[in-house]
């Protein structure tokens, strides 16, 4: 857990953090059930403000907000103008950090670790794994055989991933350090590098190269940065540091003549590389980090483009970079005009208020419109998904009704009616034909029952994109960046039955699904489908995540031309209506 001293100031997100996790204390200590839920309320309710969180502390209308009582009005105010909370410091000190490690464990809630707390003395990941292993919590009221056996497989999925991070944790915090050094009057050029650069959906450091005349100044300027917790090296041309979120960072000096020779070496991938240098080798060239050499000679490249073009090849975008065919596409000058985010038109897999989104359809039709769409489709979760605030079938006109007034008043935008549908685990839709015919589009989800064997899964999906209103089908796999692995489908025949019934895919831009894998890309490419770049957006900064999918496509050589959301309004409409 993150420590509660925050700087001055704090805005909403924040400090809606930093409620949820005082819900989390209270829970990990056996509080009372209401005020655990108070918490997490007021999280969503300042999460979800329209007006301006400091204004409204200043001018004592908190208290005037459903749900903030004076007690939490306080806390609210304390955090935003002061960035701390004394009272809830001083708790975390009676807390072991250990307790906290543990509810990174896929599916071990701040209940559980608290019970295992009080009960067994278990304060770390270790001793978790050592009880676990002792089989010492198959007697522990609460949890059982089935339950130790579901953490074990928590533990060693945490193992699997330890040290690494979501691909947007990294490139925020990527594009701060560039844009630091990029100021400082020494720098020449600089980039980031490394996976980041290739659009990996996950990452285990960063990568960055600086061109300049200084390097020790400027390696000096680097460490010196804010964001460093901690230096473990520090050279003439390589300078390595732990920032405080934990991201490891290289950074690499090279002089400006160096710099593209460089860029290509440390932006890989390690399978890239190995195959340019083995075809340089052929053509009598050496390659590496410093250069393109014939004998002693080195062959003058100004930049990335010019390193191809010696070698015979068209220039390969990083997110190709992976040895999957994009040497020999380049040679034949078949590399595919990738997509870019100004493509896009319009998105789909938009929530709302109406289940579990934090904002309502007006106010995410007006931030897409802002973002300059010229269309949303609305999809909130259907009936089955009651977690979720799933729209019952009495509430689908009254939805629809809104949505038409938004549409009549609101020009330049068009709100689309769709519907994030259930697939039921006997591959049906979560509501009757009757009723999915009132929508523009449906967007099919797995949300249950993920342990199905890959031939009952494959089956299930399968079925349900045989319905004539099927629009989408929605994140396929199903999986949880770092969280949760994907369920066993065979996505070769799930991408063959979404061609044969011109299903199109999506790629969900959520920074924790990034799915449809990039890895399908050039299978479901072959086979002709359309895909779409969906924010799966919960809130209107939600939106802006489709730059994270965006990347995800370019990775599985997609180009306009392939995705859906790059028509225009009224070409999507008529291709839902002929799906139909």
């Amino acid at each position: 857990m993150e420590n509660l001293i925050i700087s001055k100031f704090m805005d909403k997100h924040e400090v809606a953090q930093i409620l949820y996790e005082v819900s989390q204390i209270f829970e990990i200590q056996g509080e009372n059930p209401f005020r655990v839920r108070a918490y997490q309320n007021a999280a969503r309710i300042i999460e979800g403000l329209s007006d301006d969180l400091e204004l409204l502390v200043k001018s004592e209308g908190l208290i005037k907000l459903r749900g903030i009582g004076p007690n939490l009005a306080a806390h609210i105010k304390e955090l935003v103008l002061t960035g701390r909370l004394k009272e809830y410091e001083q708790m975390l000190r009676g807390i072991p950090e250990g307790l906290f490690d543990m509810l990174k464990i896929h599916g071990l809630g701040p209940k559980k670790v608290g019970a295992l707390w009080r009960e067994l003395s278990i304060a770390s990941i270790g001793e978790l794994e050592y009880a676990c292993k002792e089989n010492r919590l198959i007697e522990l009221p609460g949890f059982g055989e089935k339950t130790q056996t579901k953490i074990l497989r928590g533990l060693e999925f945490l193992k699997r991933f330890e040290g690494r991070y979501l691909y947007s944790e990294a490139k925020i915090m990527a594009d701060e350090l560039l844009q630091a050094m990029q100021r400082h009057k020494d720098v020449i050029k600089a980039e980031i590098a490394g996976s980041i650069r290739r659009c990996k959906e996950t990452v285990k450091d960063i990568d960055l190269l600086i061109a300049t005349k200084k390097p020790k100044v400027v390696s000096k300027k680097f460490i010196s940065l804010p964001h460093v917790d901690s230096v473990t090296a520090e050279g003439e041309t390589k300078t390595s540091v732990i920032l405080y979120n934990g991201l490891a960072v290289d950074l690499r000096v090279v002089s400006e003549k160096e710099f593209p020779y460089a860029l290509h070496h440390f932006t890989g991938s390690k399978e890239h590389n190995v195959a340019m240098r083995s075809l340089a080798k052929k053509q009598g060239v050496k390659m590496n980090e410093y250069g393109l050499f014939k004998g002693t000679e080195l062959l003058k490249c100004k930049d990335e483009v010019e390193i191809y073009k010696r070698l015979g090849l068209a220039f390969i975008p990083p997110e190709l970079r992976e040895d999957q065919g994009e040497i020999e596409a380049a040679r034949k000058d078949e590399l595919p005009d990738l997509i870019t985010e100004n493509d896009i038109k319009g998105i789909f897999h938009v929530h709302s208020t109406w289940s579990d989104g934090r904002d309502s359809i007006e106010a995410m039709a007006s931030a897409a419109k802002n973002l300059g769409y010229k269309y949303i489709g609305i999809s909130d979760h259907s009936q089955s998904a009651q977690y979720a605030g799933g729209l019952q079938i009495e509430e689908i006109k009254k939805q629809h009704k809104e949505i038409d007034k938004i549409n009549k008043r609101n020009k330049g935008l068009k709100i689309l009616k769709g519907v994030e549908s259930d697939i039921l685990p006997d591959g049906s839709l979560d509501y009757p034909d009757s009723v999915l015919e009132l929508f523009d589009f449906v967007i099919i989800s797995v949300h249950s029952q993920f342990n199905m064997s890959e031939d009952r899964m494959t089956e299930r999906i399968i079925k349900a994109m045989q319905n004539p209103y099927t629009s989408i089908l929605g994140h396929p796999t199903g999986r949880l960046l770092l969280a949760r692995d994907a369920y066993a489908v065979n996505m070769h025949k799930v991408i063959d039955a979404a061609s044969d019934y011109g299903v199109a895919i999506e790629i969900n831009s959520h920074p924790q699904r990034l799915d449809l894998d990039w890895r399908h890309g050039k299978y479901a490419k072959s086979k002709g489908i359309k895909v779409t770049i969906n924010p799966d957006a919960h809130s209107v900064e939600g939106l802006t995540d489709v730059k994270y999918g965006v990347g995800i496509a370019r990775k599985g050589w997609f180009e306009k031309k392939d995705v859906l959301n790059c028509l225009n309004v009224s070409e999507v409409e008529e291709y839902f209506k002929k799906r139909r």
